[in-house]
């Protein structure tokens, strides 16, 4: 296949291109995973259980990664439960979260009681419904987006992140297809008979934010995806809701998908994967 001219780089609008893909892999899924449901309280648990398991190497790697004070403040976009923000808190003056998800701000304000946090405030909003003039307090001195960039108009986005920043603005996403999406590719035409089409990616990112004239640096990080469980019947009926599994046929596919692909660890069950995803970040004072 060959390659692009560079001629023609230029004419190829990057937005649309990350518009056209999240479209498309949206409406390949065809129903509502209840599993990402984030409003509700049962998910958020299981999310907030495992990032303080599962994701603690990578939330480690990604605030080692970042150029932190005690007198910087911090916005968290997507924020989830607080998997950043919560660490992020002892190492900066303050912590902003914009967090929309019923569920998740639930388990953060847990957290803040519990531990006794004092530096994190939570907008309870999608990012794309920010006014960075009226409901932000910025500018801020890191701007965090992390695995968190669903948005369709992502050149939207981005300007208002830049905007807020009077400091770095640190992005990161997926750059190859992480376990979880490999296991909707393989599995949605055996049980749906309709090809899954994954999200936008990193490359997509970096060239929207080329053409808004941000010289992104890029650095590329390993990712790790695991799924377990203690019983295969838990796993199962958790699969079963995770790719709308509805019929006998279909769970005969899933079954035949999971026991060739699960570990046993103990007594413990495991699906897992690994990819890679994109640290990319612009600093607004040039240096």
């Amino acid at each position: 296949m060959s390659a692009i001219p560079v001629h023609l780089l230029d004419e190829i609008d990057w937005n649309e291109i990350w518009k056209a893909q999240q479209q498309r892999h949206e409406f390949s899924k065809h129903f509502n995973d209840p599993t990402h449901n984030w409003s509700q309280r049962e998910n958020a648990e299981r999310y907030d259980s495992s990032s303080h398991t599962l994701y603690d190497a990578r939330v480690k790697t990604t605030i080692a990664g970042l150029l932190l004070t005690k007198k910087m403040t911090v916005l968290d976009i997507g924020a989830g439960p607080g998997t950043l923000a919560i660490p992020l808190s002892s190492l900066v003056k303050k912590v902003t979260m914009v967090e929309p998800a019923e569920g998740m701000v639930s388990i953060l304000n847990d957290h803040i009681k519990k531990q006794g946090i004092k530096n994190i405030s939570c907008i309870q909003k999608h990012w794309e419904e920010i006014d960075p003039f009226t409901d932000l307090t910025g500018p801020y001195d890191i701007v965090i987006a992390s695995l968190s960039l669903t948005m369709h108009d992502i050149r939207l986005a981005l300007e208002k992140m830049d905007i807020v920043s009077s400091g770095i603005v640190y992005l990161f996403w997926f750059v190859d297809l992480p376990f979880w999406e490999r296991m909707y590719v393989d599995l949605w035409q055996p049980l749906h008979g309709s090809v899954y089409y994954p999200g936008p990616k990193a490359d997509c990112l970096f060239n929207v934010l080329y053409q808004m004239g941000i010289y992104a640096n890029v650095e590329m990080l390993p990712l790790q995806k695991e799924y377990r469980f203690t019983m295969f019947e838990e796993m199962l009926v958790f699969f079963k809701r995770r790719f709308n599994v509805t019929t006998s046929e279909q769970e005969k596919i899933l079954v035949n998908y999971i026991t060739s692909n699960v570990k046993k660890s103990g007594n413990e069950l495991i699906l897992s994967g690994d990819s890679t995803f994109a640290k990319i970040w612009w600093n607004k004072k040039g240096t």
